[in-house]
């Protein structure tokens, strides 16, 4: 087991500012670093801060997010296709910046609601969009750790079962859950059950 920390702490951009703090949180004794990766249009400046965690020898968790315009779960077409092109741009940033993990709520917009849970089209739609994003992490060596929020956050993935159960929809080696112990601890009704229900499929834990 790593254990690592999240650059969020300090930044949401990969500049010379963290430095210190990369030095000093890999002094401390943590192997991996969790890394904002929002900016999809700077592939050189991924591959530069690639070369600087090899020289820190600290591993990479890229983060990951998708607003409105890129809902991969959207009643428009043309804006389901935005997030699953978004979301390869960005294992392609985190291809370049050497993560092993793509980890984050990327699997809908984050802070958009409909007043209802998720429809039988929009979970649909989500399965079929995640199934084609997972085979290009596969061809990018990078793998999905999809992260379930709080119902006041997002109301399409709220518990491990909703990404257990999603996860095994998909149906891809590359596409796994993530636990963040934040989210948990406000919708699920028994943690120990909880993260037994991700046992098959868990590539990345948050702890806060």
């Amino acid at each position: 087991m790593q254990f690592g920390f999240n650059l969020l702490m300090w930044t949401d951009t990969l500049n010379d500012a963290a430095l210190p703090h990369l030095d000093r949180m890999k002094a401390i004794g943590f192997d991996v670093v969790e890394v904002p990766v929002f900016d999809l249009d700077n592939m050189a400046n991924y591959e530069k801060w690639g070369k600087r965690f090899d020289e820190l020898g600290l591993v990479r968790t890229g983060t990951a997010v998708r607003g409105a315009a890129e809902n991969m779960i959207s009643s428009d077409g043309a804006i389901r296709k935005a997030g699953i092109e978004a979301n390869k741009r960005n294992l392609d940033c985190c291809a370049a910046l050497g993560c092993k993990t793509m980890a984050g709520p990327f699997h809908s917009a984050l802070g958009e609601f409909s007043g209802q849970g998720a429809t039988k089209d929009e979970w649909k739609w989500g399965v079929e969009g995640m199934r084609e994003v997972a085979e290009h992490a596969d061809k990018v060596g990078v793998k999905l750790g999809l992260e379930y929020l709080n119902r006041f956050e997002c109301y399409f993935l709220n518990t491990a079962a909703d990404g257990a159960r999603f996860v095994k929809e998909v149906n891809h080696p590359a596409c796994g859950m993530m636990y963040d112990t934040f989210h948990a601890h406000i919708e699920e009704k028994n943690i120990p059950e909880a993260i037994r229900a991700l046992k098959d499929c868990l590539v990345h834990v948050q702890i806060s």
